[in-house]
């Protein structure tokens, strides 16, 4: 896996049901990297830290390899790498070979996966609509929150390395299965993934949601 790009996005204003709002997820390309901190990347606007930036989330990460793809589904929209709100746009990355608690090398930084992304209004107001939401739960590649437990600049051209995995029965894309496809059958299968310690917590609010709509 290959860092293509890193991006970052001072705060705009949008108006969403008539009301105006700041949101940081217009992100753009930057040259030079970025540096990734404990618990956002250094210049990044993250405006609603209940739901963005923290520990569990520092940096978000999206696969380059399903861009075109997604261009043909929404041609309207005003394209460019960080499309997805990503800090960084990675070549070769696949949540279906991503498992929770992954440690990777990348750049100077040492991070840690902790979660699948729950997408928002706040992608569809950068696609220009809602309807990207639908498409972005009916598909594995949700992206792939982080921990940074090594602080350090990332660059583009920067390699991910896999220096350590803890378990290999939750990847990335089945956390998100799980969350918006689980029936009765799973339920199993959920109390284990809410078992992992690596999971961050509002990943298994998340599961939880699921248990009761399905119990």
């Amino acid at each position: 896996m290959n860092v293509i790009s890193t991006n970052i996005s001072a705060p705009k204003t949008v108006t969403w049901n008539g009301k105006e709002e700041q949101t940081g997820i217009f992100k753009r390309p930057v040259q030079g990297g970025v540096y990734l901190g404990e618990t956002d990347i250094d210049k990044d606007a993250v405006v609603d830290r209940k739901y963005h930036g923290g520990v569990d989330k520092a940096c978000y990460l999206f696969t380059a390899d399903i861009y075109d793809a997604w261009k043909l589904k929404f041609p309207d929209s005003e394209w460019s790498l960080g499309m997805f709100g990503e800090n960084l746009t990675v070549e070769g990355l696949d949540e279906r070979e991503i498992f929770i608690g992954d440690q990777y090398q990348v750049g100077e930084a040492l991070v840690e996966v902790s979660e699948p992304r729950e997408p928002c209004y706040k992608l569809g107001i950068r696609f220009g609509t809602q309807a990207v939401l639908k498409s972005f739960i009916n598909q594995p590649h949700c992206g792939v929150y982080v921990r940074v437990l090594e602080q350090g600049k990332v660059r583009e051209g920067d390699d991910l390395k896999l220096v350590k995995r803890v378990q290999e029965e939750f990847t990335m894309a089945r956390i998100y299965w799980l969350r918006y496809n689980a029936e009765i059958a799973d339920i199993p299968e959920i109390n284990r993934a809410l078992e992992l310690d690596t999971l961050a917590e509002s990943a298994k609010m998340g599961l939880g949601k699921r248990l009761t709509f399905i119990g």
